[in-house]
């Protein structure tokens, strides 16, 4: 589906901004791989610019491979932006480059949804998802692109059915220059824990994509170069069960056409380890990896934030029954709850050790607009704007003592050695739980195997040769070539060495403590 034309030609420069260093962008491992550059193509970005009439021209972007240049914007009649909140500073700096060359900009995303006061400077808001507010910003763009006189928000009432979305406009990014691929299946997420946002969104009744769609967008990020492994960037997977089941399916048999050669990730509540039906289905898929919102291993705290669902199994229960059916956990933490206590450093260290989960994204609590958790706080007085802060709630205990805490954990849990142990821990006892798929012809071709030597040849010199933990990596790496386990050998040590080089510059205080955080910095790795 597009949108219609009243006959204008129009010149539409989609932008994405850089990200601010993160622990989830994995930016330390990219000069381990073959030319990866950036986390993940936009999904919100490229779904507009397939949206757009078809005699439109677009072209679009990424800051974090490269900056857009004069000649782009003289080009353009009009500039696209959308971005989360820790791009909030970049957002802002491309708008007032593109007013340099009085051009207006449309802004739009879950940042801007959620705060449209952060970001006066825009000529337009998109506010919502796909829908009649972007029907009406392309109807304006048709008759004028002028700069308006102030600023118009346009906020989304009716939006389009995901059945009726367009493949999002792949063909546009440079998809091998990213570390993951990017799909998206579902919007919205039926619980509503007390610190997100995405429910005030994108609503609690999950809305969701044709199984036909998901296999189309497939194929077209398979034209498009992508061989590695693809993000479902679902607020929940399981949202829907029924239609995780239905889909699943149509994943497998696609696996077993194409050969297996993409491997599949996605985020989902811990209570998937209640669904066996689900989880067997998802390994057939080659489902390897899923991200899960522990938050926290204490079962008080997890009733106050309203997830009572993840004490639906016992938490280390339910990650070793993921883990049995091959697929990796990812965790999110949050530490400065109301119910932490003096020794919760020492509890959750604790959960790293017996989880054997090897990624861990520990952040301190924000709140968020839209959220309970932000109505509560401002019922309280408890909300702080101060951007010299790594969070904006008074916490219940002193906030240096939290945010020690907080380093003290980070510096602990990505210790080489903690990080290499559970790794090796996955290797012996999640891996080796996969789906036994043979290798694809065209992951035989020279291209794919200079690509897989090139990542050795980094891995080998910047890390056992240069870097200052080479005996924890040598001890693990033998063990892997002596099994052959190249691709174990390769995925592990690239994330190993994002999250020990990441959390070293946490706990020395060089990173924010939360990804929401109001203390702005610049990216830390500018575009070329």
């Amino acid at each position: 589906m597009r949108a219609e034309n009243n006959g204008t030609v129009r010149h539409i420069l989609c932008v994405f901004p850089r990200y601010t260093s993160s622990f989830g962008t994995f930016e330390h491992a990219y000069p381990l791989t073959a030319g990866v550059k950036a986390f993940m193509p936009p999904q919100g970005l490229l779904l507009i610019a397939a949206y757009l009439p078809r005699d439109w021209q677009v072209k679009f972007v990424d800051e974090n491979l490269r900056r857009a240049t004069q000649e782009e914007f003289e080009w353009a009649d009009a500039v696209f932006v959308s971005g989360m909140h820790i791009q909030r500073q970049q957002m802002n700096d491309i708008c007032h480059r593109a007013h340099d060359y009085d051009l207006p900009v449309a802004l739009g995303g879950p940042s801007v949804s959620a705060c449209p006061d952060y970001y006066p400077a825009f000529d337009y808001l998109h506010v919502g998802e796909l829908g009649d507010a972007t029907n009406e910003l392309i109807e304006r763009l048709s008759r004028d692109t002028s700069r308006p006189e102030q600023q118009v928000v346009l906020t989304t009432r009716d939006r389009v059915a995901m059945t009726e979305f367009p493949i999002p406009a792949y063909e546009l990014a440079e998809v091998k220059k990213y570390f993951l691929g990017s799909i998206q299946y579902s919007s919205g997420c039926p619980y509503q824990c007390e610190f997100c946002d995405i429910p005030g969104l994108y609503g609690r009744n999950p809305r969701i994509k044709s199984p036909e769609q998901i296999i189309a967008e497939l194929n077209r990020l398979r034209e498009c170069g992508m061989t590695d492994t693809v993000y479902f960037v679902d607020d929940n997977f399981i949202g829907n069960r029924k239609a995780a089941m239905d889909l699943l399916p149509h994943l497998i048999e696609w696996q077993k056409k194409t050969g297996y050669v993409m491997r599949l990730a996605c985020e989902a509540t811990l209570n998937i380890a209640k669904r066996p039906e689900i989880l067997e289905k998802m390994r057939e898929a080659y489902f390897i990896t899923i991200f899960c919102g522990i938050e926290t291993p204490d079962p008080d705290a997890l009733k106050a934030m309203q997830k009572d669902h993840n004490m639906m199994v016992p938490i280390l229960e339910g990650v070793r029954t993921i883990n049995s059916y091959g697929m990796e956990v990812v965790s999110g933490i949050i530490m400065g709850l109301d119910t932490d206590k003096p020794n919760t450093s020492d509890a959750l260290l604790a959960f790293v050790e017996e989880s054997r989960i090897p990624l861990l994204t520990i952040n301190l609590l924000q709140a968020l607009p839209k959220t309970p958790l932000w109505d509560r706080l401002e019922r309280e007085g408890r909300l702080v704007n101060d951007e010299g802060r790594d969070s904006n709630v008074d916490f219940l205990l002193p906030y240096d003592e939290v945010v020690a805490s907080w380093k003290h954990c980070m510096e602990i849990a990505y210790e080489p050695e903690k990080v290499y142990a559970r790794y090796q821990h996955q290797c012996d006892y999640t891996y080796a739980n996969r789906l036994k798929v043979p290798v694809p012809d065209e992951m035989k071709t020279w291209p794919n195997i200079k690509r897989g030597l090139t990542m050795l040849r980094n891995i080998f010199w910047k890390v056992g040769v240069l870097g200052d933990y080479k005996r924890v990596f040598w001890k693990f790496a033998l063990g892997r070539i002596r099994r052959g386990d190249m691709e174990g050998l390769i995925g592990c040590t690239m994330i190993a060495h994002h999250l020990i080089t990441f959390a070293r510059a946490a706990s020395s205080g060089e990173q924010n403590a939360s990804n929401y955080s109001l203390r702005l910095r610049e990216a830390s790795m500018p575009a070329e």
